[in-house]
């Protein structure tokens, strides 16, 4: 590529001597390894019992837990200034100051994962205790070949599981990692936007998206599957996001966490697997949303090595390792997937099914208060209009330049005991008055969730009532 693709940030630390002489460790016979510094022999027995009560207990202990901040005074550095506020924080606080909310709000399963991956995971805490120790850095071998191979056959690519394949803590760590790694301050990264009337007939504009791409545009950001709104990018639809890109001399950054979870008969197409299109794209997956274990943080980027290298020079100098043991879990569920693929007996096949109807069962429950779902082709989210009571109550508490929806989900926390997350909240300041009309639920819920939902949602619609 003609540009510089690795931030002025990375300059003097992409060498790392721990990688260069476990390498070369490696590729000798018989070399006993006193350079890391980890055990080679099992943890205290009490240690090891805590992680497997932990893996056998509570199901949720998968799933996402808080996450709160305190400090005494202001320290932070003048990068964050701007993002230092969080929605999911927020509102996550406010219906834990509520009694009885049930959260719609955040995007977790409240059910147990597929018995295969709790397996797995119990395997990986009781079996060999080295897998308590750390793991090579880019990645538990096992899991990096497994992706490779699963992965390659979509993408049409034969991948390399040590120059293509990066594990990273969950995919918003893969995402922070390729920020990092090729966006400098000044850099210019589009990400695609629009009216959100419905998921099926909202469209890219060419004309729009072209002139987006200017001679400083240095990564292009999409998101398909998208969340909030649930559209599958159509082949069209990446077909021209890739000729501008090629066009532009720029790299896509593709996270496409939700691309199992597609409905209605709609097919996810991964934008790397078009012509041309591999060598400038970044494809990030998430076990979190794979097998309904968002607790346990494990992504992963799939790349050309002339980008990945780049973005281990940032994991090497950061994250350096995940945890090893839910990378085992991680690998032995896709080796269980690789198996059963295609087949009835798929969990790729068995669980959109089964989300799906509880996506219908909301649709059906938010309309009958005079909500209106915009239904969704695919992923754990569905956002639903609520203009019609922007016109009824438009004078709901809060700061006069706060957007309605964030109001309006404030309201319904405290009076109708109903988290979901406002859409403004997704967009940048200068654009949320578009989009103020629009609240996030998450379906992929228990049916007793769904049920205590109806409940909530019916003694609202008797209140409506004249």
């Amino acid at each position: 590529m003609a540009k510089r693709l690795q931030a002025r940030r990375l300059d003097g630390i992409d060498h790392n001597p721990w990688v260069e002489f476990v390498k070369l460790a490696s590729e000798e016979a018989d070399v006993v390894n006193l350079g890391q510094g980890f055990p080679d022999f099992s943890p205290p027995e009490f240690a090891v019992e805590a992680f497997q009560h932990a893996v056998s207990g509570d199901f949720m202990l998968n799933q996402y837990t808080k996450a709160f901040l305190t400090m005494a005074k202001r320290l932070q550095a003048r990068r964050l200034d701007g993002i230092d506020h969080s929605p999911w924080v927020e509102f996550v606080k406010l219906a834990s100051e509520e009694a009885d909310v049930v959260n719609f709000g955040e995007g977790f399963p409240d059910f147990s994962p597929p018995e295969f991956a709790v397996e797995a995971f119990q395997h990986a805490v009781s079996g060999d205790f080295m897998l308590n120790q750390y793991t090579k850095a880019f990645g538990y071998p096992p899991l990096t070949k497994i992706l490779a191979s699963f992965f390659g056959k979509f993408l049409g690519q034969e991948i390399d599981p040590l120059k293509n394949v990066l594990v990273t803590v969950g995919a918003y760590g893969a995402l922070f990692t390729a920020f990092q790694a090729l966006v400098d301050e000044g850099d210019e990264s589009p990400i695609q936007k629009g009216e959100p009337d419905s998921s099926s007939n909202w469209q890219l504009d060419p004309t729009e998206l072209a002139s987006k791409f200017t001679s400083r545009t240095k990564a292009f950001i999409l998101n398909t599957p998208n969340n909030p709104l649930g559209k599958v990018f159509s082949r069209e639809e990446l077909e021209l996001v890739a000729s501008l890109c090629q066009q532009h001399d720029v790299v896509c950054i593709t996270d496409e966490v939700y691309q199992w979870l597609v409905f209605d008969g709609f097919q996810h197409i991964s934008i790397a697997s078009l012509p041309g299109m591999w060598e400038r794209t970044l494809t990030i997956g998430s076990a979190g949303k794979t097998f309904s274990v968002t607790g346990w943080k494990v992504g992963w980027v799939l790349g050309p090595d002339r980008l990945m290298k780049h973005l281990r020079t940032v994991h090497q100098n950061s994250i350096d390792q995940c945890a090893t043991q839910c990378q085992a879990a991680v690998a032995q569920s896709f080796e269980r997937e690789q198996l059963h693929f295609g087949q009835p007996s798929s969990y790729f096949v068995q669980f959109p099914q089964y989300i799906q109807r509880c996506r219908d069962h909301m649709i059906q429950s938010l309309q009958s208060v005079g909500l209106r779902p915009v239904i969704p082709q695919a992923s754990y989210f569905l956002i639903t209009d609520i203009s019609d009571f922007k016109n009824k109550m438009p004078d709901l508490p809060g700061a006069a330049d706060e957007p309605y929806d964030r109001r309006f989900v404030k309201w319904m926390i405290k009076n109708k005991g109903l988290m979901a997350i406002p859409v403004s909240t997704f967009v940048s300041v200068p654009h949320q008055k578009f989009f103020d009309h629009y609240i996030r639920f998450c379906f992929v819920k228990d049916e007793s969730t769904l049920r205590a939902m109806d409940q909530k949602l019916q003694k609202w619609k008797a209140e409506l009532m004249p």
